[in-house]
């Protein structure tokens, strides 16, 4: 009986330790198909994956301009001391060169008022953003996101690079998957309201060489996710929030003192973007 009984106990071990791999490792690649369980037990529609943005939309205006717009969603002014420009016509700040997207924020040295948004800072700055075409909504209908691009970013003191998702309808939500704040610190945030935030901060080596920044965020309740945040393929943190049915843009920007502390520099600052990739399933 004690040998019968050691034997079950070894195998038991083995299927255990099979089924027990740690969350970033499960979540080291986006899947292609997958069917779950829902909160009722019933099997949820398997999906399948695909790309809705990819590297091709910075090779050339035409690319571009089809998958995304210029400016923020609201308009050329934020919470810091940049304006944006760009346009089909002005590549000034915003310009493509071999498949790399790049922003260009200026100084300027005259009186050009101050940002409508809070803390109302006044203009030092000609700078430039970006929103995608398309909208983030975890749903039924598209119950995975991968949000990923690599960039080479400012740390000089002034300098405020940012990837993100924010609410189209009312704020939050939110989620931050590449924020620098005028140092080498990655800050990676999730609001799911004002006062309740979950951060991650890493220091980044080298922030000014190529970096990957991504985040996977997939549902887990009719009205939470998961939201799975890393750098170069290195798991970082889990986030989880009410985001269902809440539609979230995509932008790219440089925007420049506020968080990033002031004053910033004088010289022009330099945000590099490439092999952008926002993909998603869709349930069938």
């Amino acid at each position: 009986m004690k040998s019968v009984t050691n034997l079950l106990m070894a195998g038991l071990s083995v299927i255990l330790f099979s089924c027990e791999k740690s969350e970033p490792e499960k979540l080291n690649a986006a899947p292609v198909a997958k069917a779950e369980a829902d909160t009722n037990g019933k099997a949820r529609l398997a999906s399948t994956w695909e790309t809705v943005i990819d590297q091709s939309t910075f090779a050339n205006y035409t690319a571009f301009e089809a998958a995304w717009n210029y400016l923020y969603p609201w308009g050329s002014d934020h919470n810091g001391s940049a304006r944006m420009y760009g346009s089909s016509t002005d590549h000034n700040h915003i310009y493509l060169q071999d498949s790399v997207l790049t922003i260009k924020a200026t100084r300027i040295t005259w009186d050009e008022g101050s940002s409508p948004h809070d803390p109302w800072l006044p203009i030092h700055y000609h700078s430039g953003a970006i929103h995608a075409k398309t909208n983030v909504v975890i749903n039924d209908q598209f119950p995975d996101w991968e949000v990923k691009c690599d960039f080479q970013v400012p740390t000089v003191k002034g300098s405020w690079p940012a990837f993100w998702l924010t609410a189209v309808n009312s704020w939050p939500p939110e989620s931050d998957i590449m924020e620098f704040k005028g140092n080498s610190v990655n800050w990676q945030n999730t609001f799911r309201t004002p006062s309740d935030v979950s951060t991650q901060q890493t220091t980044v080596s080298g922030a000014g060489s190529w970096h990957n920044y991504r985040a996977w965020i997939t549902k887990t309740s009719p009205t939470n996710v998961d939201i799975h945040y890393y750098i170069d393929g290195v798991w970082k943190a889990k986030h989880s929030a009410n985001f269902v049915d809440k539609p979230m843009y995509i932008i790219i920007n440089l925007q420049m003192e506020g968080s990033s502390g002031s004053p910033g520099p004088t010289a022009d600052t330099y945000l590099k973007a490439r092999n952008i990739y926002i993909g998603r399933t869709r349930a069938f």
